[in-house]
């Protein structure tokens, strides 16, 4: 296996593409649909002897352009079978029902958190100009997968045959997928190395994003994993300890989104999100308040917060415990 690392100008940068070279060539995600991008992915896959045109597969951690982007492209050329959970499958082929969808979830979430319409507006603009740049690539023609299914694609270039078993791994995108291979497993975006995953902005579809994403983190952590190669910059050696950092950090995140309702009128996740994160740009103008309405929904539905018309508001007697608890974390 050839771990290439690609550039990414466009979002949060270095992404990583796997190569499995042998009787055939897999590839896992493939990187953004720019220029730049394209001619790293075919230098990279070059020194090894691959051409797009030899890959015979793709397996797409999730729908998102970084990832997926240029998959289209590579199947135009060589006919490789692209893989893909069910529910980011759409967005993947490029659906035009699926992205209008999408987007009219987003803008109702918008009016919902509270967004202003100067950031609405330059988040939207945003947006429009990444689409008119193409990252998403051509459309695709994708093969579902279901969690728990193998996929086995002939010999390696260690003599065994390459398997690769799907995990439904949602909570970052409602179609989210990690692959596991022997004691290793592939984590796209649900375990990265140093940020944590967006949930609730990353993909609005997701029900309940924060519970999902912790589900998730619990499926990494007690899979005895030896390593996990995640979908940006480097390896990670201890794949359960990474993760158990991540739920620590909600738990410290949804300490500090309590902590900014403290002794204050109700607000909603905008507000919060301003409180939790500042001033925010670009796709930030997205993920920040939609963690934050990750998590007050998350802490909705547990008891800690009520909702009403004019926003989240402390449950009775959350003040008081927040000030008693020393480590700065509220148990999820």
């Amino acid at each position: 296996m050839h771990r290439i690392s690609l550039g990414n100008t466009v979002f949060e940068g270095a992404n990583s593409t796997y190569c499995f070279d042998g009787e055939s060539t897999v590839l896992i995600d493939t990187g953004v649909a720019i220029d730049e991008t394209r001619a790293e992915l075919e230098s990279e896959l070059a020194a090894l002897g691959v051409e797009f045109a030899d890959v015979d597969a793709i397996v797409l951690t999730h729908y998102h352009a970084d990832h997926s982007g240029l998959a289209g492209e590579i199947q135009a050329e060589s006919d490789a079978t692209v893989y893909a959970h069910p529910a980011d499958a759409p967005l993947i082929a490029g659906d035009a029902g699926a992205w209008e969808d999408l987007e009219a979830t987003q803008r109702r979430l918008f009016e919902e958190w509270g967004m202003p319409e100067p950031a609405r507006e330059e988040l939207l603009g945003f947006l429009r100009m990444s689409e008119s740049e193409g990252i998403y690539g051509e459309p695709v023609d994708v093969t579902p997968v279901e969690d728990g299914e193998t996929l086995s694609f002939g010999v390696g270039t260690d003599e065994r045959e390459l398997e690769l078993e799907v995990c439904h791994t949602p909570g970052h995108t409602a179609g989210h997928i990690c692959l596991v291979h022997d004691e290793e497993i592939f984590t796209g975006d649900a375990l990265l190395p140093e940020y944590t995953p967006n949930v609730g902005g990353a993909d609005v579809r997701v029900d309940r994003p924060l519970e999902q994403y912790l589900r998730t983190l619990e499926i990494i952590a007690d899979g005895g994993f030896d390593r996990a190669w995640p979908g940006h910059r480097e390896p990670i050696d201890d794949p359960a300890q990474r993760a158990r950092r991540i739920r620590d950090h909600h738990e410290e995140r949804a300490f500090r989104v309590l902590s900014a309702l403290e002794s204050s009128e109700p607000a909603d996740a905008w507000t919060v999100s301003d409180r939790l994160f500042g001033d925010l740009s670009t796709i930030h103008i997205l993920h920040g308040p939609g963690e934050a309405s990750a998590h007050l929904e998350h802490l909705t539905r547990t008891g800690a917060l009520e909702r009403g018309d004019a926003g989240y508001r402390l449950a009775d007697g959350v003040e008081e415990r927040i000030r008693e608890r020393e480590d700065g974390r509220w148990p999820l």
